[in-house]
């Protein structure tokens, strides 16, 4: 599915540096199915990675400089790896520098290299594009130079890269990017860690996302307030039942019956994450189960608690998750991501994808004058080396 973007990063490496790549990495964007704001809650996500990649080629060099060229930019700049690395004002750089300096705290040693890039994950669609430059960076320079970095670690690093670059994300993105396996989800327990496939057969339904192509500027200071609120929640919680460490140690009666001493946010917002950690347990059930209707379900309800309760929705998203709702081909959807923007993942009965998009896109562009994008998914492999056969 990807070989043109292969075939046109290979022509380009080719034309710019005179020789044919040593290494050509496919580095995937990721979905996650269930479990949003719940990474920084101690709960348990539900990614995947899916078939929108970027493409890297690689050669080592005798060069005193690494040079690293963006196809899609049309930009490029060099970097020498033995250097102290800082950020610099071209933004897209730093996640290519906070990789090398994470080799470097590693006391890793690499030699210089050509590095060309080419994507198809759509950019500021929260599909996770930087989660996937760091991480197929980082594993073409393990392959190139040998550093017998594990698959965990590398994503913990891709992570350590992007807090460098300023965004303290938490583990899901790099680590689904990295630990993804076609038609599996990973549940990962934020806690610790620990992992677990669970098949991802979607049976008479695609999987498809719904682009808002909004990103509303209330994100950032909303984030911060939530994680406050939460940990305000909990506080409030553990004092009632000492045993209650994190959210997954309570139940919902426990909450309700202390209600009255929290203010209405930090209930609302507490009663959104019990409630969301519960629904990946089901989810994960409702999958091996091969149950899409009650998966579904799930993410209508995830939607629900998203808007209302955890109040990170937008109008956008909320018209779309509505519209949806009242399709029978439709059987779940939701928003995903930190929200106000961004897409929304839908189970869509095969065969009435075309229908679907074509009301949706209309309705939504009569509703608020923006072209609605749609991308149809695929849960493919995590980072990986690309042999031609």
């Amino acid at each position: 599915m990807n070989t043109p973007l292969i075939q046109s990063t290979t022509d380009f490496f080719k034309k710019t540096f005179g020789n044919s790549p040593q290494k050509i990495v496919l580095s995937p964007g990721r979905i996650n199915i269930i479990g949003e704001h719940i990474d920084y809650n101690d709960g348990f996500v539900l990614p995947a990675a899916i078939d929108k990649v970027i493409c890297f080629a690689f050669e080592k060099t005798n060069s005193e400089t690494s040079t690293i060229v963006a196809i899609d930019l049309n930009e490029s700049f060099e970097i020498n790896v033995e250097n102290p690395v800082t950020l610099h004002e071209v933004i897209w750089t730093n996640y290519f520098r906070g990789v090398v300096q994470q080799i470097q705290n590693k006391g890793l040693i690499i030699g210089n290299f050509n590095c060309v890039f080419s994507s198809t994950i759509p950019v500021g669609s929260g599909l996770s594009s930087s989660a996937a430059l760091e991480c197929g960076f980082l594993f073409g320079l393990n392959e190139l130079f040998h550093l017998d970095i594990k698959p965990v670690d590398l994503s913990l690093m891709g992570q350590s890269a992007e807090h460098w670059v300023g965004i303290n994300c938490g583990i899901m993105d790099q680590f689904a990017s990295v630990m993804g396996k076609a038609n599996q989800v990973i549940k990962i327990d934020c806690r610790t860690l620990e992992y677990e496939y669970h098949n991802a057969d979607f049976s008479n339904y695609s999987l498809v996302l719904f682009d808002s192509n909004v990103k509303h500027s209330l994100f950032t200071s909303a984030y911060n307030q939530r994680r406050e609120e939460c940990e305000q929640g909990l506080a409030i919680l553990s004092s009632h039942f000492p045993e209650v460490k994190s959210f997954r140690e309570a139940s919902e009666e426990q909450l309700l019956s202390i209600k009255d001493s929290m203010t209405e946010d930090v209930f609302k917002r507490s009663h959104y994450v019990i409630k969301e950690i519960k629904r990946v347990t089901l989810a994960c059930e409702a999958l091996d189960n091969g149950d899409i209707v009650t998966l579904g379900q799930l993410l209508f309800e995830t939607h629900e608690g998203l808007s209302k309760e955890y109040e990170v929705s937008c109008p956008e998203l909320d018209m779309i998750v509505d519209t949806l709702k009242k399709e029978p081909a439709v059987i779940g959807s939701r928003m995903m991501g930190g929200g106000f923007g961004g897409c929304t993942i839908n189970l869509i009965k095969k065969g009435e994808e075309a229908t679907i998009k074509s009301k949706l896109t209309q309705l939504y562009h009569a509703t608020f004058g923006i072209e609605l994008k749609t991308y149809e998914v695929r849960i493919s492999n995590g980072t990986s080396l690309y042999n031609p056969v």
